[in-house]
């Protein structure tokens, strides 16, 4: 056996709905998900947003560690509490697409997840190393 590795996966597509939370985790490098998931560091997060040409990956970041609500001071516990947030994923690094990338224009573009379906959503190694590559390619990666 693998030891502690296994087949789960690591690798997320967050869909960020609102203005305010796309501004934030491009400028603080941290999001607050809703969805519970075996975060783990190095796991690749995939951001989307609703874009003119439908779903878009907006950027990536790759997590540094995953603050579990009840570890994080009381003022923010209370707000993830009242939020519904499970903690806090704070990103190592992170880069933004420019202009987004259509989801439709990527390996997944056969996907039947669509809209909030995609929160959460589990991506393979091989997935985000096809967005990776199709992003080098037909978007500007800057780094935040």
């Amino acid at each position: 056996m693998n030891g502690n590795k296994s087949n789960s996966p690591r690798n997320y597509i967050l869909r960020i709905t609102r203005e305010e939370w796309f501004r934030q985790v491009f400028s603080i490098k941290k999001y607050f998900p809703g969805v519970p998931r075996r975060w783990e560091p190095g796991g690749v997060i995939l951001l989307v947003r609703k874009a003119e040409k439908g779903d878009s990956f907006v950027g990536y970041g790759v997590l540094g560690e995953f603050v579990k609500k009840d570890d994080l001071p009381e003022d923010k516990k209370q707000e993830c509490e009242k939020m519904g947030w499970k903690g806090v994923l704070v990103f190592n690094k992170l880069y933004r697409f420019e202009p987004p990338l259509p989801i439709k224009e990527t390996v997944l573009s056969g996907l039947k997840a669509r809209g909030r379906c995609l929160h959460g959503y589990p991506l393979t190694e091989d997935q985000v190393n096809s967005i990776l590559r199709t992003a080098k390619e037909k978007t500007v990666l800057q780094e935040v």
